[in-house]
């Protein structure tokens, strides 16, 4: 064989090998950017694809709502004892925090929430909630499946972990502060970051959204009680009528974002709650209205809590009533807003341009809903997505928190794969930066 024959066989030979990526090599043999998409593949296998899709169903089928969560977390710490990963339970009430990989520094946190709502499902499918008046109205069951899929392909992958890696099963995010009971349970304790994520209906099938700095807006819930002297409707100067004292109070809140808020700095008020009366004619002694606000910055939000409370008491004086006014702190502990870490965000973006192309991540505009994922941000640098599941041949799905709300399953393969390779690589990457691995244990 010629000199050129055999450099040109020789280069075709490096070509193939080098292309090749068998299910027993190393993860990282081919380079951090293989990590993903392999990933990725592992869990559209029908095998695993339907092993999750089961479980959703299975979680679906039971909503439990916050801090009611155990049935959930018993599937949880079935599934993670099927597959020989380690656990603690129960954290902060319901939870269930797992732990794969070496045991060691450096330590890195996926989480998903498990929480359902309080609402009756009114999609007609073989797996509709069997719960009255409970349903998984907001993913929290696929996210679950997604976490529970991640934990599989890390632990089918263990050896090859730099580090920790630990699985939040969280409770309550629904109102309830569940990631402030985990954050003071001491689970993020040596962590050196966090990545959290959504199904979101606003995305197609493989797109992924997110923004560096402010994402989700902080939160707060109050309610009011504003107390009249009831009467015949008939006789109202014989009254003091609190309806009219409350529908005034509503009207004066929408001030407070349209002539007291800077326009370039979103907030956002809402009475969502007005109960008072039960009769055509009668003026009732009382009325109850209730609500949220949210804004992006602390003083907003401060200086909204502030107001929201003074013109509540201050214009039920205007018309005699009293009034007391309740921030709902230990029943739906107030969220602080969401903001991405800047170098995390870039290391979003790379591994999901990795996995699903740069040309499917989509830059977002930040949100007025809001998260307790920012629960954990206050005590480490954390990130939070979305992951787009909207199927062009189905009609636009509706979003969450509507009793019509429905999960493309086929979100799955691309949560899990997402969570594994956000692990897998910043471990890697923490490894790059410190080749001295700390001693720091579990």
């Amino acid at each position: 064989m010629s000199f050129c024959k055999w450099v040109s066989f020789l280069l075709i030979i490096h070509l193939l090998s080098s292309s090749q990526i068998s299910s027993s090599s190393s993860l990282t043999s081919n380079g951090f950017s293989q990590i993903p998409p392999k990933f990725l593949a592992l869990a559209k296998r029908n095998d695993f694809y339907d092993w999750m899709v089961g479980i959703r169903r299975r979680v679906h089928e039971n909503p439990e709502l916050g801090y009611e969560e155990v049935e959930t977390s018993k599937l949880v710490r079935t599934e993670l004892e099927k597959m020989g990963v380690s656990y603690k339970y129960p954290v902060a009430v319901t939870g269930v925090v797992g732990y794969v990989g070496t045991g060691q520094a450096p330590f890195v946190a996926l989480r998903a929430d498990m929480d359902a709502l309080p609402m009756q499902e009114m999609v007609e499918w073989e797996h509709k909630s069997k719960i009255p008046g409970k349903m998984h109205a907001c993913g929290h069951d696929a996210h679950t499946t997604m976490l529970l899929g991640a934990a599989k392909l890390l632990k089918e992958h263990q050896d090859e972990l730099q580090g920790t890696v630990i699985l939040v099963f969280q409770p309550a995010e629904e109102g309830g502060g569940g990631a402030k009971k985990i954050v003071e349970a001491g689970v993020l304790e040596d962590v050196s970051a966090i990545f959290g994520l959504h199904v979101t209906n606003q995305l197609g099938l493989g797109l992924v959204s997110s923004r560096e700095g402010p994402l989700l807006a902080g939160s707060g819930f109050f309610e009011a009680k504003i107390s009249g002297k009831g009467g015949h409707a008939a006789l109202p100067q014989h009254a003091i009528d609190p309806i009219l004292a409350a529908s005034n109070i509503i009207v004066s809140l929408q001030h407070l974002v349209s002539r007291e808020a800077d326009p370039l700095d979103s907030q956002v008020v809402t009475v969502a709650k007005f109960e008072g009366g039960g009769a055509f004619n009668v003026i009732p002694d009382s009325v109850t209205i209730g609500g949220t606000f949210r804004a992006f910055s602390t003083q907003s939000f401060t200086q909204l809590k502030k107001r929201i409370e003074q013109v509540i008491t201050r214009q039920a004086s205007v018309h005699m009533c009293n009034a007391t006014v309740d921030f709902l702190r230990e029943k739906k502990p107030f969220f602080p807003p969401t903001v991405n870490d800047k170098g995390l965000h870039m290391f979003f973006k790379n591994v999901s341009g990795d996995m699903l192309g740069t040309q499917n991540y989509f830059e977002m505009q930040p949100l007025m809903g809001s998260e307790d994922f920012s629960s954990y941000q206050e005590s480490v640098p954390g990130h939070f997505s979305f992951v787009g599941m909207q199927n062009e041949a189905h009609s636009p799905m509706l979003s969450p928190h509507s009793p019509y709300f429905e999960v493309n399953e086929e979100v799955l393969p691309y949560g899990a794969s997402l969570h594994a390779s956000m692990a897998t690589r910043y471990l890697l990457h923490l490894k790059t930066l410190s080749p001295s691995n700390s001693r720091d244990e579990l």
